[in-house]
């Protein structure tokens, strides 16, 4: 058994990225929050899924025999998932990269005319960035690295902090080392 990872961090920081990257190598599935927290939409990420429908759906998933690589935010509403964990991996950028890899993110979902000033989605995507620029320094109010870190610190299993701008290939090899094997 290779294990059960989930890797989490602020938004632009890269957890889905390498949570993709690990799955591919170990040949598991990989599950991200976002699919459980948010209802589907057009454009995404509009309505909320209440609690107890997302933890139904995740735990069908998390609970299969086998590995899977589950990225995104689960703090609170998935600690009950916490058993699972053979490994957390936490992920973080400089706040300047994290926000120019968002922005960019941003123009590659929605399109630079429906972000921009009149654009369809100009109020929601600077909400968004806003959002996302309070991590470093936010407090319990948002999702934040004060929540993560005592999220983390609570965590009975090994816990692996990648800080700073590395490869994705770098921070799997780093997730390979450290990874339970047996």
């Amino acid at each position: 058994m290779a294990g059960r990872v989930h890797i989490l961090g602020a938004s632009g920081s890269g957890t889905t990225t390498l949570a993709k990257a690990l799955a591919t190598h170990l040949g598991c599935p990989h599950y991200d929050a976002d699919s459980y927290f948010w209802l589907p939409s057009d454009p995404p990420f509009q309505h909320i899924r209440d609690v107890e429908p997302r933890r139904v759906m995740l735990s069908a998933d998390l609970e299969k025999l086998g590995d899977w690589v589950l990225s995104g935010s689960v703090c609170a509403w998935g600690d009950i998932y916490i058993p699972l964990f053979d490994l957390v991996v936490f992920l973080w950028i400089p706040q300047e990269l994290r926000m120019a890899r968002l922005a960019a993110r941003e123009v590659a979902r929605y399109g630079a005319e429906a972000i921009g000033p009149g654009g369809a989605m100009h109020a929601g995507s600077v909400a968004f960035l806003e959002w996302a620029a309070g991590y470093d320094e936010g407090g319990l109010e948002i999702r934040s690295l004060r929540i993560h870190n005592d999220w983390l610190a609570t965590l009975p299993g090994p816990v692996l902090r990648l800080e700073g701008d590395a490869t994705v290939e770098a921070n799997l090899a780093a997730v390979l080392r450290v990874l339970p094997t047996g």
